[in-house]
């Protein structure tokens, strides 16, 4: 009996969390302005703009949710070098797992972690993937707004935790750097 208590208050615990709970499904996109962080001997990094796309999952109980997203996202750098100027150009698929904390009206501050992995890595159109590792992991901070009608508005700053170079000793420790904005659309809402 004592067990048939316990389980029955779980359950009931369980469905009333749901029952407050929202889960959504939606597509997001925006511009990106990148920048690689670190040293090297050929010249300096400046930002250059790219774009990003792709779909996000949320769950959100109350207060609190969780946005893991899927998102192929253009990085990179202008290199300036004393010959002249060129384009450093990577593309990431990304999957940011972001952590929501809802103030009020739908306004959020965002934190998490986001794992990259490297498809094209091109400077001035020459394949330069062999220099590039695989993947990257940075922290990925912002703020955004959940409108009522299911339009999202997210600003974030990917801070480059992993160096991205594959150990050239001409370059120091370069990691990327992007900052994003977002508009997106939750397609399917369920709750709250």
């Amino acid at each position: 009996m004592k067990k048939i208590i316990i389980t029955s208050f779980f359950l009931l615990a369980t469905m009333y969390t749901f029952a407050q709970a929202q889960l959504a499904i939606g597509i997001k996109a925006g511009p990106n302005f990148a920048k690689l962080d670190g040293t090297s001997p050929q010249g300096t990094f400046e930002n250059r703009t790219g774009y990003h796309f792709g779909a996000f999952g949320l769950i959100k109980l109350t207060k609190i949710g969780i946005q893991p997203e899927i998102l192929f996202s253009q990085q990179g750098s202008k290199i300036k070098t004393n010959t002249g100027d060129f384009d450093a150009n990577f593309s990431y698929i990304n999957i940011p797992v972001i952590v929501k904390l809802y103030t009020i009206a739908g306004i959020n501050l965002q934190a998490g972690p986001q794992f990259g992995f490297l498809s094209r890595a091109e400077i001035e159109d020459q394949d330069v993937k062999d220099a590039v590792k695989s993947s990257d992991v940075s922290l990925a901070l912002g703020a955004g707004w959940d409108l009522p009608f299911g339009l999202t508005l997210d600003a974030r700053y990917n801070l480059g935790l992993s160096k991205i170079d594959d150990d050239d000793p001409n370059l120091s420790k370069i990691k990327n750097q992007v900052w994003q904005v977002s508009v997106g659309y939750k397609l399917i809402k369920l709750g709250k």
